[in-house]
């Protein structure tokens, strides 16, 4: 339950999943998804450089990223590798087009805690970042 994820009103106002996403035409069903969370704030991001300039500064507020892999300038492979340097046990998400086969072995092997194929079912993102946060808290 979405309820359990948060132990008081002042971890609620603090807890954010960030999404990073370039098409704001796929970052929208999941940005609404995710309003059903309670305690929990959506911040967008069109670049993953953006994504990390605001993780640096608020590290203790990201419950989750939800990111895709094909973005300008810093791909989510990178984005992943580099958010797992820095904050080992951050619940990270993939949500990508991509058709290789291989690609969900590969991110997850670069750390990623789950990957979905678009198009994807926003209700089960939001039912695996609910699964991911509440074990991050535990």
């Amino acid at each position: 339950m979405a309820s359990a994820i948060v132990s008081s009103p002042k971890a609620a106002m603090e807890q954010t999943v960030f999404i990073v996403e370039d098409s704001e035409g796929a970052a929208t069903p999941l940005e609404i998804a995710l309003q059903v969370m309670i305690g929990i704030r959506v911040q967008l991001f069109s670049s993953a450089r953006d994504a990390l300039n605001t993780l640096r500064n608020t590290p203790d507020h990201v419950a989750a990223l939800v990111t895709d892999l094909h973005l300008p300038s810093m791909d989510g492979f990178e984005l992943i590798e580099v958010v797992r340097a820095r904050l080992g046990s951050l619940p990270i998400v993939v949500i990508s087009g991509d058709s290789d086969p291989r690609i969900p072995a590969h991110v997850v092997g670069l750390g990623a805690n789950a990957y979905f194929a678009k198009p994807y079912s926003p209700a089960a993102v939001v039912t695996k970042i609910e699964e991911l946060i509440g074990a991050a808290a535990e």
